[in-house]
């Protein structure tokens, strides 16, 4: 009998959980999606950065299927005729003090299986003459593509194959039926209701939302932070060839202002990382009093907080300081300036925080009968949006 399964969210993540639904026999898939366009949140502002899978702890899901997610990601894009970039990255330590992390990610690199090998300064230059590192460290594997390319051939390949494709649809409730034959997952949304045996969440800033609506306690809080850009002036552009990347310091859980050679060959710079106040909350002035009342009333935010609030204050006067941003940008390319900077765009990162106030630093995918909920899917996803879709698939499987 087939199974009839409904995807909530249609960025990278949902559309290749449906692609490998699809794919399966056995199962008819819905799609719904709460914006106009497909891609429209998380994925469509992100770097563009195909990972390596560099940072994360070996044996984690991010790491495993970020660095299997590079290979499928590529393949896909070249089978499709998508404009990929196998540019690699250099990241930079600016001083001797940062030689110890480095190496430290020379080792988690190693572990994890990714290419990577220590440069001198010398060398560093060959790949980006700009930089003046103490050392750096040279990444291989790093591409740039365009995650919104992808997922328009995607949702082309999905319409084609049958699977029901809807936008605009945002889901507003969720039941459990013990009908007969069969017991059914009902989904109402702004327009439609859909029926279905089984149920995938991945609605990224809202997934805990939608978890709940499902009558699943997800355990945890979705806490938006907003990654600001800005990017080179046309005229020095030449100033990057590739990525750039600081050393991440490991008492903050981002990475740092770095620098990217998009696929239509702009350079940005960015991003940092402060509280959005919406969960769509692209500039300063978006702002949601029931989104900033759930964050300001879970006390794993406060919790953070404490913790991280020397950061923060430095965030939130880089966000507000164009001097400021250029300077964290000229750390790692000295010739930059405030006068070659402009501000463009901003991304949302739907990150999971718990009751203790930790960030989680890897996938969070949660299970209830008849559903999977993909709760924790920030960068590297994109990357490693057809692996997390067969683990995805094999969960509501089992």
């Amino acid at each position: 009998m087939r199974r009839h399964v409904i995807v909530i969210g249609g960025g990278i993540v949902g559309l290749a959980v449906a692609r490998e639904l699809a794919m399966r026999r056995g199962h008819s898939v819905t799609v719904l999606e709460k914006e106009a366009a497909w891609a429209s949140q998380q994925t469509g502002h992100n770097s563009g950065v195909i990972h390596s899978g560099l940072y994360y702890k070996p044996g984690s899901l991010k790491a495993r299927m970020c660095v299997a997610g590079n290979r499928s990601m590529i393949e896909f894009a070249k089978d499709r005729g998508i404009p990929v970039d196998i540019c690699g990255k250099l990241v930079v330590a600016t001083d001797d003090a940062e030689r110890p992390a480095l190496r430290a990610l020379l080792d988690r690199a190693q572990a994890n299986g990714v290419p990577a090998r220590m440069v001198t300064p010398a060398e560093a230059r060959e790949y980006e003459p700009e930089v003046a590192p103490a050392a750096a460290l040279r990444v291989e594997s790093t591409a740039i593509i365009s995650y919104r390319a992808v997922c328009e051939s995607l949702a082309a390949d999905l319409a084609a194959s049958g699977v029901t494709l809807h936008t605009g649809q945002r889901v507003t409730g969720i039941t459990s039926t013990a009908g007969r034959p069969r017991p059914e997952i009902v989904v109402q949304a702004s327009s439609l209701e859909v029926r279905g045996d089984a149920l995938v969440n991945c609605a990224g800033l809202h997934s805990d939302r939608i978890a709940r609506l499902a009558g699943v306690n997800p355990g945890v809080k979705i806490v938006p932070f907003r990654g600001e850009y800005y990017e080179l002036r046309a005229a020095r552009t030449a100033l990057v060839t590739g990525l750039i990347y600081p050393v991440p310091d490991p008492a903050f859980p981002f990475l740092g202002v770095h620098l990217t050679r998009m696929i239509d060959g702009s350079v940005h710079a960015g991003p940092n990382a402060v509280l959005a106040m919406r969960r769509e909350g692209y500039r300063w002035r978006d702002v949601s009093a029931r989104d900033m009342a759930d964050t300001l009333s879970y006390p794993g935010f406060w919790r953070f907080a404490r913790r991280h609030y020397r950061a923060g204050v430095s965030e939130v006067v880089r966000s507000l300081s164009a001097a400021r941003f250029a300077a964290s940008v000229a750390r790692l390319v000295p010739a930059v300036t405030e006068a070659d900077i402009v501000r463009t765009g901003a991304g949302v990162r739907a990150q999971v925080l718990s009751r203790s106030g930790a960030l989680a630093d890897d996938f969070v995918i949660r299970t209830a009968p008849r559903q999977v909920h993909v709760l924790n899917a920030p960068s590297p996803a994109a990357t490693a949006a057809f692996e997390i879709a067969r683990h995805v698939a094999g969960q509501l499987t089992d």
